[in-house]
């Protein structure tokens, strides 16, 4: 019999199929398969991916200048009009087209939110794994300043640091920063508490890595699904944080259109012009459940216990 006639059999793998078969996939594309089964974080994450599109595209999006006030954006009695066909979502007490200044305070509150975010997590990652795996009197000073600095409340420790610093974006940035470093600086520390234990570290030890490369290539990995969970979720906290200092006159200063301080302008108008709260309120309540939902389906993807 020559080789032309020998009939494969089916139903039979060759070994290299059988490798391939068994072969397990990485957490990173478990936890993609699994995302993608989740509809509300799917929905999260479109929503998010529309917002920062808007938030990327503002000055070709928006329909006119958001810091400019218009004649025939004010009613004969200097009222703000409501929705109509030159101003979509209507215009606020100087005659400023709503929606401009809605789709630029998206810009502001994403920026703050992920360059907040970003600064947070790079001082938290040092001072949570240094902490951690030096463990001794430096162990004791780091996470005692960590607690020192949870222990102020949040939002009055903002106030205290924007009356030292100079008003502005960068400032509204480094003072958010500097309030939630301390959180994930804790979640980073027990992480590493029960990490460098494991028998991957032990034998980098014992095979004379230094304590720089065990941290940097074998420990640091293992945090890097925690650290994007926070993220996500810290995102939709200090948006809420960003519009909770502009309301109270301590974030981004005017004429800058941001949602909280639009929400502070509206005050006087809320019976006369409501539109001028809700609609702002609607931006900030879809942004933060946007990132909520996309956050907890990370959550649960990125568990190495739900693997199968």
């Amino acid at each position: 019999m020559s080789k032309n006639d020998i009939v494969p059999v089916i139903g039979i793998s060759t070994p290299e199929a059988i490798l391939q078969e068994d072969e397990p996939n990485s957490l990173w594309h478990d936890a993609w398969v699994r995302l993608k089964q989740d509809r509300a974080a799917i929905t999260g994450a479109v929503i998010i991916i529309l917002l920062t599109a808007s938030a990327v595209f503002a000055p070709l999006l928006a329909p006119n200048d958001p810091t400019i006030g218009y004649m025939e954006g004010l009613s004969d009695f200097g009222e703000p009009l409501p929705a109509n066909q030159h101003f979509l979502l209507g215009t606020d007490h100087l005659g400023r087209d709503v929606l401009s200044r809605l789709i630029w305070g998206a810009r502001i509150s994403l920026f703050i939110g992920i360059a907040s975010n970003i600064l947070a997590i790079l001082i938290a990652i040092p001072v949570g794994a240094i902490a951690a795996y030096v463990g001794g009197w430096v162990e004791t000073v780091l996470m005692r300043f960590t607690d020192v600095v949870m222990s102020f409340p949040m939002l009055l420790l903002a106030i205290a640091l924007s009356a030292v610093l100079e008003p502005g974006l960068g400032t509204v940035i480094i003072i958010i920063s500097l309030i939630y470093w301390s959180y994930l600086a804790r979640i980073v520390y027990s992480k590493v508490k029960s990490v460098k234990m494991m028998e991957f570290v032990l034998a980098a030890r014992a095979m004379g890595a230094t304590s720089f490369r065990i941290l940097w290539c074998h420990i640091i990995p293992h945090l890097m699904s925690e650290v994007l969970v926070y993220a996500t979720l810290g995102i939709a906290q200090t948006v809420l944080t960003e519009a909770s200092m502009s309301y109270l006159g301590v974030g981004v200063r005017p004429p800058t259109a941001t949602w909280g301080g639009m929400i502070t302008e509206s005050q006087a108008f809320y019976r006369t012009a409501p539109w001028l709260m809700i609609y702002p309120g609607l931006a900030l309540i879809i942004t933060v459940l946007a990132f909520n939902l996309l956050g907890d389906g990370l959550r649960d993807a990125l568990d190495p216990r739900t693997r199968r």
